[in-house]
């Protein structure tokens, strides 16, 4: 009799281990994992650059005679408007044969009238009378070449914008050619930079860019592309590309250094976490969840980015894929999903979706 209740003792530990085996065996064939939805996101071709600001309308005013200057109207970094007087430079003699040519002319005239009233009368030929229009004429044309060389005298800005900082003095003697001052219109900016000659079928007037300058490294300039140089150059293979930036706080200067990115092939595609995509070789995959059961999937991916990965083909929104536990799942294998949300999600997998 006690041997029979040892046999079955020994019998219930069997079958309690036993059971806790199974159980064990269960858990592993099971694993515990995480879904995610695939959602619409945005992906954008990028195009990195560097590229240099420019003015919008930058001129160097230079003395056009060697002449003494007499007045300067800027101040360093001034805003001038457009015909503003910048600098005047003497004109003294010129003035003087201004004068002079006024008198020339207008004795010339006068000349004129009396011998258009005496042939009127017949007492002078048409030959005097012409003769003396072609004197009025050339003293008029010396008048008029008096009140060009003092205009040139005159240096007037030719368009509204800042001038540079003042490196000369009222009083001295420039040469024909000296700089006076430099005008830029910075209102807007305009950014060139390179593109090589594999990327330019990506690049079309009017795309948007954003624009970064070591300056102000948080804050991003926006402009879009005005125009591609048809000329390559034979060195680079590259063609330079213009943009345009808004700059009316001018904090963007001539000569300013700036990382560019022009968005190109912007999309609205399925996306999924980069956890989810298994590679093997040059083929992606992801697991989703059918019936209880990993499903492994083949996709087509494209681009990478904020932590999204586009999918191309192979899934659709809506379906779910699992996110973490990619490592422990096989093909076939049963699976569990952990969350009030992913377990609403694993019904939805059952029918389906």
């Amino acid at each position: 009799m006690r041997l029979i209740l040892i046999l079955s003792a020994s019998a219930l530990v069997l079958t309690a281990c036993g059971g806790g085996d199974a159980a064990q065996k269960k858990g592993r064939e099971a694993p515990l994992v995480t879904l995610a939805a695939v959602q619409p996101a945005r992906f954008v071709d990028r195009i990195d650059a560097v590229g240099t600001a420019r003015a919008n309308e930058q001129v160097t005013l230079t003395a056009p005679v060697t002449q003494r200057i007499e007045r300067l109207n800027f101040d360093d970094g001034a805003y001038v408007g457009r015909g503003q007087v910048i600098a005047v430079l003497a004109q003294g003699q010129q003035q003087a044969q201004l004068a002079q040519a006024a008198v020339v002319q207008r004795e010339a005239r006068q000349q004129l009238n009396r011998l258009e009233a005496l042939k009127a009368r017949g007492f002078a030929t048409r030959s005097a009378v012409d003769a003396q229009v072609a004197l009025e004429g050339q003293a008029r044309a010396q008048a008029a070449e008096a009140r060009a060389t003092i205009a040139d005298r005159v240096v007037r800005a030719p368009f509204g914008g800042w001038v540079s900082l003042r490196n000369i003095s009222a009083g001295a003697v420039v040469s024909a050619g000296t700089e006076i001052a430099t005008v830029s219109d910075v209102s807007r900016i305009k950014l060139d930079f390179a593109v090589p000659e594999t990327l330019l079928a990506r690049v079309q007037p009017g795309q948007p860019i954003v624009a970064i300058a070591a300056a102000y490294p948080d804050q991003p300039f926006r402009g879009t592309v005005a125009t591609v140089d048809p000329v390559l150059n034979p060195q680079t293979r590259a063609a330079t590309v213009r943009a345009v930036l808004a700059n009316g706080d001018r904090k963007l200067k001539p000569g300013m250094l700036l990382t560019v990115a022009i968005e190109a092939a912007a999309r609205t595609v399925p996306s999924v976490p980069e956890l989810s995509v298994v590679g093997e070789g040059d083929q992606s995959y992801v697991f989703i969840v059918e019936n209880g059961k990993a499903k492994r999937v083949k996709v087509v991916t494209g681009l990478r980015q904020n932590g999204l990965v586009e999918i191309r083909e192979g899934l659709r929104p809506g379906q779910r894929v699992v996110t973490e536990g990619v490592v422990k799942i096989a093909d076939g294998q049963q699976v569990r999903t952990g969350g009030p949300g992913n377990a609403k999600a694993g019904a939805r997998s059952k029918s389906g979706n």
